[in-house]
């Protein structure tokens, strides 16, 4: 028997391996500009809306372009990644199947824009599985606040306590904690200098899906 009601899945580092198609995008896009890509830009983009971020990168850069601008650039940028090439986590599909065949609640908390998430869930065979999504921007705030994942419950009908979320990234991880949830941290290379503070702010922490299985099959 799970001790939980529902599971609430970042996607970007996550559930989809996915940040190496971001970093990409990054050099790609500022490259464009005649820009490199800044060492503390990635950390302080790493929880923020897809709108937030456009209008960071817009003010960090004094570019010329609107945040709509950059947005519909990224986003061109990033669909046919996400519609054919984005993969998910080791043993990510057979977790959410085991999850699913004993009745639990499963849904996402992501930065990212459902235009883009949609093609990449049902491309990789998930979308089906899923029972309510959320987004920051339909939260109306960054990942640095738990808005998103309480959106999340709110959506799946659970109380906050009856959930675990899984993220990589340590705003996200805080801000599950300040939602009365429970922080599954999850390995990504990207957030890999954060990871000893992710761990210690975690229930659980794990490298592969496959390691909650066995947890769960002994329990």
């Amino acid at each position: 028997m799970l001790d939980f009601e529902a599971a609430i899945f970042d996607l970007d580092g996550t559930l989809l391996d996915s940040m190496g198609v971001w970093h990409q995008i990054d050099i790609d896009f500022l490259g464009r500009r005649g820009l490199d890509v800044p060492a503390d830009y990635i950390g302080a983009i790493s929880s923020k809306s897809f709108r937030e971020t456009a209008e960071y990168t817009v003010e960090y850069f004094d570019l010329d372009d609107t945040p709509e601008d950059l947005m519909k650039e990224w986003f061109q940028m990033a669909i046919d990644r996400y519609s054919t090439e984005v993969r998910l986590k080791p043993n990510a599909k057979e977790y959410l199947l085991f999850l699913k065949e004993r009745g639990i609640k499963i849904g996402t908390a992501t930065s990212l824009p459902r235009s883009l998430s949609d093609p990449a869930l049902k491309n990789n065979g998930i979308y089906r599985l899923f029972d309510a999504f959320a987004t920051t921007d339909e939260a109306g705030r960054s990942k640095q606040y738990p808005d998103v994942y309480l959106l999340a419950a709110r959506r799946l009908g659970v109380e906050p306590r009856n959930c675990i979320v899984f993220e990589d990234i340590l705003p996200g991880i805080r801000a599950i904690r300040a939602a009365g949830m429970r922080p599954y941290g999850v390995y990504d290379k990207s957030s890999e200098h954060h990871q000893a503070e992710i761990k210690a702010l975690s229930e659980v922490y794990i490298r592969d899906f496959g390691e909650l299985l066995q947890m769960h099959q002994m329990q």
